[in-house]
């Protein structure tokens, strides 16, 4: 279990990262990363290469889990961080593509994840499983045509698995511009988390985008969210139609402001759609 409202897990291929906007000041996992030893120096750009570390021997850790979860990929770093490898990612999303969980992956890199899957398509660009005992493993969901199997990289694919869900964090309007690389990205889910959130989204896209989840930052130093710029995301995705989640209004600690939006909880989840 996890202490994060709209997820049920976590799974942490890649630890650390490094910091590229305002949202990421008072980053929770530096923060606990740096407390715990896990890091050694501060998550800036000069010191990623000592920060961010692949693990692939935690890769199979979601096929071990008997019962399917809502599991939130990588809560200590970023997926698409620009160290990570592309051939790590295939696997990563071979993984996933490989269970029946349902994937949450966000990022603050979105150009990335265009990128990787113009490069790489859904499914054809995903590689096989090689578990640790040196044993191969295709685990694919998916039907492969008997006279493709031997090169599955020549199968382009652009319909995205429906439990993997990909998401941009947005904390001021400055960035509202990730969710336009967001939208240019294949996946049966996308989302935006605008938390912490900073400022006023003004310039905030919803087309296209299913799911919305909203927050105020915590911790100490904690910046405040004002009521009006999460009571206007709110009305927008009503308006839009895209499911609303209120995670937290923020402050000295998650829970310190509650849940409450107008005297409501807003616990609303997407439904996932093949793009045609």
């Amino acid at each position: 279990m996890t202490a994060i409202e709209w997820t049920d897990a976590t799974w942490n291929p890649v630890t650390g990262c490094s910091k590229v906007s305002p949202g990421c000041a008072h980053c929770y996992a530096e923060t606990l990363s740096l407390r715990f030893g896990w890091s050694k120096l501060p998550w800036t750009p000069e010191n990623a290469e000592a920060n961010v570390v692949l693990h692939p021997d935690r890769l199979d850790k979601p096929l071990r889990w008997r019962k399917p979860r809502m599991v939130f990929v990588n809560s200590m770093s970023d997926l698409f961080h620009e160290l990570v490898p592309d051939d790590f990612l295939r696997t990563a999303f071979g993984v996933m593509a490989s269970s029946e969980h349902t994937y949450q992956v966000l990022t603050k890199r979105p150009e990335r994840a265009r990128d990787f899957f113009e490069r790489h398509h859904w499914r054809a660009g995903l590689m096989p499983w090689v578990a640790p005992s040196g044993r191969t493993d295709l685990l694919y969901r998916f039907p492969v045509p008997n006279d493709l199997a031997d090169d599955p990289g020549g199968i382009p694919v652009d319909h995205p698995p429906e439990n993997i869900w990909l998401g941009t964090s947005i904390e001021n309007n400055r960035w509202t511009i990730r969710a336009d690389a967001l939208r240019e990205t294949p996946a049966a889910v996308r989302f935006v988390s605008a938390e912490p959130l900073l400022g006023p989204l003004l310039d905030l896209d919803l087309t296209g985008i299913d799911w919305l989840i909203v927050g105020g930052e915590s911790g100490v130093g904690a910046r405040a969210m004002h009521a009006q710029w999460a009571k206007d995301l709110r009305d927008r995705a009503v308006e839009n139609g895209t499911a609303f989640f209120f995670k937290q209004w923020g402050g000295r600690t998650p829970k310190a402001g509650g849940r409450t939006l107008d005297g409501v909880i807003w616990d609303e989840y997407p439904q996932p759609k093949v793009p045609v």
